[in-house]
């Protein structure tokens, strides 16, 4: 008797006719599933599978994969340099009042960071901090930098607490700097303020390690320096 499941001719007929049931369906294998993907995805885009592809058609969707992800690279890059520049609009150091501390720092907008120093004229560490605001002011335009005189700003604020530091972000404090030694003293390096600018998270700063000498690398060099010299000697 003929096998009512084969795939004749006659069978086709008999099964058109209704005269065989239809043939019964074998389980689906991973490649009939591939195989259906491949057919819908080829129906929607009316594009190949990758399979049916030479050399050329694959090189050329593969460049416009590459032009897609550079195209979305240099949008989410644009958005980031627009969203500095907005930022951007400070670039110096200004002087405030009392009057003008809580417009000016409480009130200097979301996000926005303020470094505001208290200082009093006559002390030296206090002008060397000035002096390196002003220089890195224009480099972090992005950061309002500010300046008031201690007592001007807060009646009877101690002097021995200048130069002070209060870095403030969305109007609200995040961290301070009080007394010269906090500033290492009067022997202070820009590259060194800078870095505890970026320590205490004012600024974004490349300067990660503290420029600092140690006194123990100092000490050793000296001593290393003094036994080469010492060895010459011996010759």
């Amino acid at each position: 008797m003929q096998d009512q499941n084969e795939d004749t001719e006659w069978n086709d007929i008999l099964r058109a006719k209704g005269i065989i049931p239809e043939k019964e369906k074998k389980d689906i294998t991973e490649d009939d599933i591939v195989n259906m993907l491949e057919q819908t995805i080829q129906k929607k885009t009316g594009e190949k599978c990758l399979d049916d592809m030479d050399l050329d058609e694959l090189d050329e969707l593969e460049d416009e994969e590459e032009e897609k992800i550079l195209l979305q690279m240099r949008q989410q890059r644009i958005a980031e340099i627009k969203k500095k520049m907005e930022k951007a609009k400070f670039g110096c150091v200004r002087e405030i009042t009392a009057v003008d501390y809580v417009q000016e720092v409480n009130k200097a907008g979301d996000d926005i960071m303020v470094v505001l120093h208290l200082y009093k004229q006559g002390i030296p560490l206090c002008a060397l901090i000035n002096e390196y605001m002003g220089r890195l002011a224009p480099r972090y335009p992005e950061v309002k930098f500010l300046k008031a005189i201690s007592t001007t700003c807060i009646p009877n604020y101690p002097d021995k607490n200048v130069p002070t530091l209060f870095v403030y972000c969305g109007g609200a404090l995040k961290t301070q700097m009080v007394g010269p030694l906090e500033f290492r003293g009067i022997n202070l390096t820009e590259q060194e303020f800078e870095f505890l600018l970026g320590q205490k998270g004012a600024i974004e700063t490349s300067i990660k390690e503290d420029p600092k000498p140690k006194v123990k690398d100092v000490m050793f060099s000296n001593l290393r320096r003094n036994q080469d010299d010492d060895d010459g000697n011996d010759w």
